[in-house]
């Protein structure tokens, strides 16, 4: 919701201990988001089959048909039948000041799901992605994979501000990869008390998001590799951008090319993601997204994703 006004004008510093106010808000938007959802909405929309694992309510039927009509399997998403679908409803004033409220909702019952099922009904799971949610759930599912050897990526981003530093160290040990931006780097670094080697001895390849700064990629045994961003030619709504990159970097290690070229999908879907408004409203075309990757990384990069890349538009 937008507030055609300042917050700090209805504020009054003598009377915080007793806030009751309402605001007339001119614009309401309602968008599809959730960090899983987003990325498996990219992976789909990359042609891949993501299998997305979360907890919802009963409200989830029109956008269960919106991310199966996008390639996502949702069979092994649990329905609560008490609590509604997660959400996050922010109202945002003249400043840019925001008054924001999160409902956890079903996601508290993501706990209860067990990731062995799953790999039986789709015969195997290449890779788990375990991001920010439920933090019992998180834990199950990390330490489900580790005692299964599914291999596993540890993404806890927004759930790193209440995580105290031994629950990092149990999410990101043994981790296949570990996804971060550079603040988020900091906050394992600093809560973990690990230093970057630590890290990197517990984890096989470290992906760090720098904004428009690109993306580092750091490992054991390779050397560091470094992906610019590609130029946005607009900047609309930062909000999903980090799932969009994900979804790329996924995209790429399913069609087995290289660390850097993954990390380059991930990096010009994410700009798609940038240049539009909502984290599932971007569209992916063929011949246009050949085009744009071609000129950020030249003709040789695009001709190796080219034989990958099955989109829905031409």
């Amino acid at each position: 919701m937008t507030f055609d006004g300042r917050f700090a004008d209805s504020l009054l510093v003598e009377q915080l201990q007793r806030v009751s106010l309402s605001f007339l808000v001119h614009d309401l938007q309602v968008r599809r988001g959730g960090v899983a959802a987003n990325i498996a909405f990219g992976l789909g929309s990359l042609g891949q089959k993501p299998v997305l694992v979360g907890a919802v309510g009963e409200d989830f039927v029109d956008y269960r048909s919106w991310l199966e009509r996008h390639g996502v399997d949702c069979a092994s998403i649990h329905v609560s039948e008490v609590h509604h679908t997660a959400r996050f409803v922010c109202t945002t004033d003249n400043d840019q000041a925001q008054i924001a409220s999160f409902y956890a909702g079903a996601m508290s019952e993501a706990r209860e799901i067990e990731l062995t099922p799953i790999h039986a009904r789709v015969g195997g799971i290449d890779l788990v992605l375990i991001g920010p949610n439920d933090p019992e759930a998180m834990l199950r599912h990390t330490e489900e994979c580790r005692s299964r050897s599914i291999p596993f990526v540890a993404d806890p981003s927004q759930q790193l501000a209440w995580s105290d530093g031994p629950t990092i160290r149990q999410l990101v040990d043994g981790a296949a990869y570990l996804f971060s931006n550079d603040y988020e780097a900091g906050l394992i670094a600093s809560k973990t008390e690990w230093s970057n080697d630590d890290i990197l001895n517990r984890v096989g390849v470290r992906v760090t998001t720098h904004g428009p700064e690109g993306v580092v990629i750091d490992g054991r045994g390779i050397e560091t590799i470094r992906v610019p961003a590609v130029t946005p030619d607009s900047i609309a709504d930062p909000t999903g951008v980090g799932d969009a990159f994900r979804a790329g970097f996924l995209a790429g290690l399913s069609w087995g090319v290289s660390l850097e070229r993954s990390a380059q999908v991930g990096a010009l879907v994410a700009t798609h993601a940038l240049e539009t408004v909502g984290p599932q409203e971007y569209v992916l075309g063929r011949a246009s997204f050949l085009k744009r990757f071609e000129l950020a990384y030249g003709q040789a990069a695009a001709e190796e994703i080219s034989g990958h890349l099955a989109l829905a538009r031409p």
